[in-house]
């Protein structure tokens, strides 16, 4: 069985050696770069299946590589690093496309099972069991192909925003919790709940409605989310 790439992205040369023996033995091939730029140059050349990326390095940030990274239309799983517990912070990773977000210090073990976590979930977003095309009034989501389109206006989604609005559409009409979610988009109990799902419904809201559309993800006070079809 073909072993996943893992770039291991972090300015910290002993968290670089860590990162490559413990994802080593978690079963993984490992590349490591120091930088930003050098990250984004090993993206270019080599097939790279999951990145762990950390926040604060000079130059190029994390989350600059990670916005850069899914401006040039690059789905590869984000895994960001940071050595801050804020909850702004961890917003601003997941604003600029990451998937995943770990403090360190970090357990090795964790970093690994979270990785094949990302890395399940990022083989079925890519076709593995990609389902049939979901149509909710003017609004269609075609998983096989990645494609949104809203009264014929193709609405382009980061892979995150696009995960989330395929669960509104396949169930549409029923109000979803943060924690619901959480579970089927993240896959598992993300620790920065509201913020993180509220934050995303914007993202989707305002690309959605971006040519005047009326609102399809609605507010339930108290509960949660619902996609409703805006043609009754």
């Amino acid at each position: 069985m073909t072993r996943h790439r893992i770039l291991a992205v972090d300015d910290d040369p002993s968290i670089r050696r860590a990162l490559r023996r413990g994802l080593r033995l978690g079963g993984f091939d490992v590349k490591t770069a120091d930088s930003g730029r050098q990250a984004l140059d090993l993206v270019d050349e080599t097939e790279i299946d999951a990145i762990v990326l950390d926040v604060s390095m000079p130059g190029l940030s994390g989350i600059e590589t990670c916005g850069r990274l899914r401006a040039r239309g690059a789905e590869v799983p984000v895994l960001m690093l940071s050595a801050m517990d804020e909850v702004a912070d961890r917003v601003a990773g997941l604003a600029a496309g990451a998937d995943d977000y770990v403090v360190k210090p970090f357990d090795l073990d964790e970093l690994v099972l979270r990785l094949r976590a990302l890395l399940r979930r990022a083989g079925r977003a890519t076709g593995e069991t990609a389902g049939e095309t979901v149509r909710v009034g003017p609004l269609t989501v075609d998983p096989a192909a990645r494609r949104v389109v809203v009264d014929g206006r193709e609405v382009e989604l980061t892979r995150r925003e696009f995960d989330l609005l395929e669960v509104f559409a396949r169930n549409a009409g029923l109000v979803l919790s943060r924690p619901v979610l959480l579970e089927r988009v993240w896959g598992y109990d993300f620790e920065v709940t509201g913020n993180a799902v509220d934050t995303f419904v914007g993202y989707l809201r305002r690309k959605l409605e971006a040519a005047g559309e009326p609102r399809m993800v609605h507010t339930v006070r108290g509960v949660g989310f619902v996609l409703r079809d805006v043609r009754g």
